[in-house]
């Protein structure tokens, strides 16, 4: 095939398809470079399949234009689509018990008329194939003799026999155990990391993209609503609002590639609260901030919270409140990692709330970063109750909250105070 040069081995130009009426992909445009493994995410529904059938040409776009290796994908034959894109469906189950090696040289039919026999190359490709998804001695079997994991293999085998510049998946992962889907992604990577296959994989799990993608793209409604590297493109934010997910974000300390831990779903709005205040970050512990995480929710403020240990009650109702949180394993001092995630916190809110809580070596550090929010967003201090004693680092607290009053913190008697400082212009409230 005469293959234009372009830097793009595919790329989609503004393409919309639509299902009758409705639009399953609405102006996206895309480009993945040569030796690219791409991830496509989002949740069901979201036009991943839609995208890969595109590319196919299974699907012809009302508008826009899809391109693969520089052509029109509208311009090539059945046979050429074949011999630039191979296609490995979802839970695809073969009828037939053929021979797995037999199965795995379907995948050189499009260099062949429908007369001719497979050639001695053609067995060569099938045999090295077998061996690469780790399948040789399996050679001879049923194909129905496999197991899930394995058949899956197959069906990739076979689209690797196809020797095509491009690879495209849909949700290869699905009905496989965590061992097969890091083997199977690990191949796939394995064959992109050469710079001569290109793959775009539609998957479910973000942490697997995040792990063996080099870029993630994600979809929602039809959009193309974020793309980039996962350390980018993977975040609380992104998971809250496209998967309706609220979820702590860590990074595997081995190879720094992100991943999250999901806890709830986002709660619904309450009916007549009025979204996109705040959020405002709440500091607190052992029960004191539980009272003014309701009342901010109540109010209709998106709130934060943190740094907490498991099993704390600010927690448990930070939590079932939808609130992002920064959470230590229990009865541990926060550590360096958490700390962290406490200042994307605090970077994020309009506003602070530092509850009355008791205040150890643990957690003393929740009043130190508090203390950077200073001059550039308004800290209140909850009053604590009189003749209560609280500080138990020999008066370090005493002396950073101190510290806090004389940077601009500004004290409140309780939760009407609090909400009433709170929605007074920020140049007040922060006095």
């Amino acid at each position: 095939m005469n293959v234009p040069q372009d830097p793009a081995a595919l790329r989609l130009t503004g393409v919309t398809v639509r299902y009758g009426t409705r639009p399953a992909l609405r102006e996206v445009n895309l480009a993945v470079r040569p030796g690219e493994f791409v991830a496509l995410a989002g949740p069901n529904g979201s036009g991943k399949t839609t995208l890969l059938r595109a590319v196919l040409g299974f699907l012809t776009p009302v508008e826009g234009e899809v391109e693969v290796l520089g052509r029109p994908i509208r311009s090539l034959s059945v046979l050429e689509r074949a011999r630039a894109v191979a296609w490995v469906p979802q839970g695809e189950s073969p009828r037939d018990d053929v021979r797995l090696f037999d199965y795995v040289l379907y995948g050189r039919f499009p260099y062949h008329g429908p007369l001719d026999s497979e050639t001695a190359d053609d067995r060569a490709i099938a045999t090295r194939v077998l061996d690469e998804i780790g399948l040789a001695d399996r050679a001879d079997d049923g194909i129905l003799s496999l197991s899930g994991g394995e058949r899956q293999r197959a069906v990739l085998g076979r689209a690797l026999a196809q020797t095509t510049p491009i690879l495209l998946l849909d949700e290869p992962t699905s009905h496989l155990d965590i061992g097969h889907q890091l083997d199977l992604l690990a191949r796939v990577r394995h064959l992109t990391e050469g710079g001569h296959v290109t793959a775009i994989a539609a998957l479910h799990d973000l942490n697997l993209a995040a792990r063996f993608a080099d870029r993630i793209v994600v979809l929602s409604h039809g959009r193309r609503v974020a793309d980039g590297p996962p350390s980018d493109v993977i975040s609380e934010a992104l998971l809250a609002e496209v998967w309706g997910v609220v979820a702590d974000l860590r990074r595997d300390p081995a190879t720094g590639a992100p991943y999250l831990l999901p806890h709830h779903l986002v709660s619904p709005p309450r009916p007549g609260v009025l979204l996109g205040k705040g959020p405002v970050h709440v500091v607190g512990g052992g029960g004191s901030a539980g009272p003014y995480l309701r009342a901010l929710s109540e109010a209709g403020y998106r709130v934060t919270a943190g740094a907490l240990n498991l099993l704390d009650s600010d927690l448990e109702t930070a939590e079932s409140l939808g609130a992002l949180t920064a959470v230590e394993v229990p009865f541990a001092p926060i550590g360096a990692e958490v700390r962290e995630r406490l200042r994307v916190l605090l970077e994020a809110a309009t506003a602070v709330v530092v509850a009355p809580f008791p205040v150890g070596p643990s957690n003393l550090p929740n009043l130190d970063e508090v203390r950077g929010c200073l001059g550039r967003r308004p800290v209140l201090l909850v009053r604590r109750p009189s003749g209560e004693e609280w500080d138990f680092v020999g008066g370090r607290a005493r002396a950073l909250e101190e510290e806090l009053r004389r940077g601009g913190a500004r004290e409140v008697a309780g939760i009407t105070e609090m909400l009433a400082a709170l929605a007074e212009p920020r140049s007040r409230a922060s006095n």
